[in-house]
């Protein structure tokens, strides 16, 4: 990743889609509230209790000249305890109804927690179908490095941001422990663009609007879901089994870039080589995890950062002023579908897990292009003083202020920590190490503790020295 406040005023409806309702009749187990939160030692409050989401499935309409946004979400859970309430995770926008299989529900508002209360309590295992219908102008949220979550654009909006951001413009279970696929149809005026996430269904124009169609079929946690609204420049194409569609604002084609070159033609440059870039990942990851791929750059210049949306990231203008950290970046938020994305941390403390791996990424690349080598890229960093502020945060629990989630240190020492595992265990047990990692896990949400007994597991090896100090607090004593 690398990270974004704002306003909009709309209607509306979600659903959370199930197969059946139960009553919990004659069961030893009573119904009681499930929690308000997912249990994160860091973000406790985000995400909910009691339910595994399957699927969403939004309708929206957004006009950008009143930054209305209208809709219908359809989300198929199933309960995972007996319920006779649940929550979920929504900022700012007004509720005015709410049905549970098609019975209308109690609501209750406490700042981002919407808690439903079913006609009938649910029971553990039933499927089920609830029905939000709210209004109002969706907020952009203060994550501590930056506006995210729903900005609003010269020309639209774009939502994105991370740890939480989907709870701004869609009732959600709004933690990355609880992936489930999403289907976005969206309308808006005739001449803009919507872009979101996995396969371009299609569009079509009525009455002076275009619905664009999006559906990815494979889990996604929320933060991944993305949704870009405005002029762009739309090139689809298949390489290699895989769908490509990228989305570049054309305001960029006008800003200047490195040498002759514009922001736009640079990040249609970096763009051109993805199918390239997978390919080579795929080689220390495994087979890429989708089957839909590609990259959104949105004419936002307060965006400080790019972020891995699931089959299509989001990039700040700023990364392609240049041709090589326009690169470096595809590169790093390319591996990020692996890292991340298909693998997914199952708590933040564990972060290192996707930011080392992207960084990482950056460093087997260049080594492939000659322009530098993994250990040199780890001795350039070893190279710092004991007393550098780069040693002092542990990244294996860098606590949950985002200036120490979200910092190099946790980038580019995630990274070390990596080489020193290969290192340790030799080229070919880390080969096996990676492919195993990213094929046994994929779909899941892991820790730190799975990564390492692993490594443990391929290598016969006890590494839990190794770890302790990669992942602690100060310069590892093994770099002398």
């Amino acid at each position: 990743m690398t990270r974004g406040r704002t306003r909009a005023a709309a209607l509306l409806t979600v659903v959370l889609l199930g197969s059946c309702t139960s009553e919990v009749a004659g069961s030893a187990t009573a119904a009681v509230p499930g929690a308000d939160g997912y249990g994160d030692p860091y973000y406790p409050l985000d995400g909910n209790g009691g339910y595994d989401v399957e699927s969403y499935a939004l309708e929206l309409r957004f006009d950008p000249e009143s930054d209305t946004l209208e809709g219908t979400a359809t989300v198929v859970a199933t309960a995972t305890q007996t319920l006779s309430a649940f929550n979920l995770d929504l900022v700012g926008l007004e509720v005015s109804s709410v049905t549970v299989d098609g019975e209308d529900a109690a609501t209750d508002r406490d700042e981002g927690e919407l808690t439903v209360t079913p006609a009938l309590p649910l029971g553990e295992g039933d499927g089920f179908t609830t029905v939000v219908t709210y209004a109002g102008v969706p907020e952009s949220l203060d994550d501590g490095l930056g506006d995210s979550g729903f900005l609003q654009t010269g020309d639209g909006a774009l939502a994105v941001g991370q740890p939480d951001s989907a709870a701004a413009w869609f009732p959600v279970n709004d933690h990355p422990a609880d992936a489930a696929t999403v289907e976005v149809s969206i309308a808006v005026p005739e001449g803009l663009e919507a872009v979101s996430n996995g396969a371009l269904l299609g569009s079509t124009t009525e009455d002076g609007w275009t619905t664009w169609r999006w559906a990815a079929d494979q889990p996604m946690a929320p933060y991944l879901v993305t949704l870009a609204v405005g002029e762009f420049r739309l090139d689809e194409y298949e390489e290699g089994g895989i769908g490509y569609v990228d989305a570049v604002d054309p305001a960029l084609d006008d800003q200047e870039a490195a040498g002759s070159e514009t922001l736009g033609s640079t990040a249609d440059a970096a763009f051109s080589r993805q199918p390239e870039v997978l390919a080579f990942l795929a080689e220390w990851f495994g087979p890429y995890p989708f089957d839909q791929a590609g990259g959104i750059v949105d004419d936002v210049p307060d965006m400080g950062f790019a972020l891995e949306t699931q089959t299509r990231p989001v990039y700040a203008p700023a990364f392609f002023t240049d041709a090589a950290s326009a690169e470096a970046v595809v590169v790093h938020e390319l591996a990020h579908q692996w890292a991340g994305d298909s693998v997914r941390v199952g708590a933040w403390q564990h972060i290192w897990l996707n930011e080392g791996f992207a960084t990482y990424a950056e460093w087997l690349w260049a080594e492939e292009e000659g322009t530098s080598t993994a250990q040199e890229e780890f001795d350039r960093l070893a190279a710092r003083p004991a007393g550098s502020s780069f040693w002092q945060i542990p990244i294996g629990d860098p606590g949950p202020d985002t200036d120490r989630l979200f910092s190099s240190a946790v980038y580019q020492r995630g990274a070390m920590t990596l080489h020193a595992v290969r290192t340790a265990l030799g080229e070919d047990d880390f080969a096996e190490l990676l492919q195993e990692w990213f094929g046994a896990e994929a779909g899941q949400a892991v820790t730190t503790e799975d990564f390492v007994a692993l490594a443990e597991e391929v290598s016969g090896q006890d590494l839990d020295d190794l770890f302790a100090e990669w992942l602690g607090e100060g310069r590892p004593e093994s770099l002398g």
